[in-house]
């Protein structure tokens, strides 16, 4: 067993190493793995997922495989709606880590893109490190434009994922993984030290590296689905509460009590004027 956690551990630590050299490298491959897929509409992402996303989570070139022990390792960015359906804010790295028992041997090179579909997917994504599956509800998500035949797991879950390898672009659970924020990224990209946090909520303005990305986002995406305020979701989100499902629980009250209080004031000049 010890063996075992030992072969992980440097297998990780090899696959590190051979990662994307700097962050503006990896948001260049981010922007061309979410283009590409973006593409053939027939065998990519449902758009009307997108167009519900919060939030897109893209990380090029995971890696998993091993000897005895199977592990995956990658670093990418994730970046959420801006308010007032204005676009795209400032993406902020992520590092996605995890392990599975197994006997695979050799290494293969994974893209991955997630879909952050509610608030309380948002939340963990802005949380230091959380567990896919674990602290987020995760499964893997429907291919193509019909998604008709979704799983109610699919329906409830906080994220979806997919992965593209070897051409071949399929949903993919990510069931254990952990993610992080990539420090060293946000270092690299804002000078300074910043969380996702700090970046993803505050309308931080992008690096010149990060605009091809939000473009390719803006392109598919402009606008978030209807009845979907991002607005509520950045005030109440960046608290990591559940004040946001109580406040829309305390506005439909509101408009509740407002009609009836309308509806017996109309009635009772009715009567006055018989």
């Amino acid at each position: 067993m010890k063996f075992s956690y030992l072969a992980a551990s440097l297998f990780v630590a090899g696959l590190q190493v051979h990662a994307a050299d700097t962050a503006q490298q990896r948001l260049k491959d981010a922007t061309d793995v979410f283009t590409e897929v973006m593409a053939t509409p027939e065998k990519g992402i449902p758009q009307n997922l997108l167009d519900k996303a919060h939030c897109v989570v893209i990380v090029p070139g995971v890696k998993q495989g091993g000897f005895i022990v199977g592990a995956k390792y990658g670093k990418g960015f994730a970046t959420c709606r801006q308010a007032h359906n204005t676009g795209w804010g400032a993406p902020g790295g992520v590092t996605v880590e995890g392990g599975s028992v197994g006997f695979q041997i050799g290494a293969t090179n994974t893209d991955v893109i997630m879909l952050v579909m509610n608030e309380r997917g948002m939340r963990r994504l802005l949380e230091d490190k959380f567990t896919i599956g674990g602290d987020a509800a995760a499964a893997a998500g429907p291919v193509g434009r019909d998604i008709s035949a979704m799983t109610d797991l699919q329906l409830s879950a906080d994220i979806l994922s997919w992965s593209r390898a070897k051409g071949l672009f399929a949903g993919i659970s990510l069931q254990g993984a952990t993610m992080r924020n990539d420090m060293s990224a946000n270092k690299e990209l804002y000078e300074r030290d910043l969380t996702n946090k700090e970046i993803l909520m505050t309308g931080l303005k992008p690096p010149a590296a990060a605009r091809p990305l939000l473009a390719a986002l803006d392109k598919y995406s402009p606008k978030e689905a209807p009845n979907q305020p991002v607005e509520s979701r950045v005030q109440h989100s960046v608290s990591g509460s559940n004040n946001a499902d109580r406040s829309a629980d305390r506005s439909d009250d509101q408009t509740t009590t407002t009609t009836k209080t309308k509806k017996k004031t109309t009635e009772t000049e009715t009567d006055t004027q018989k």
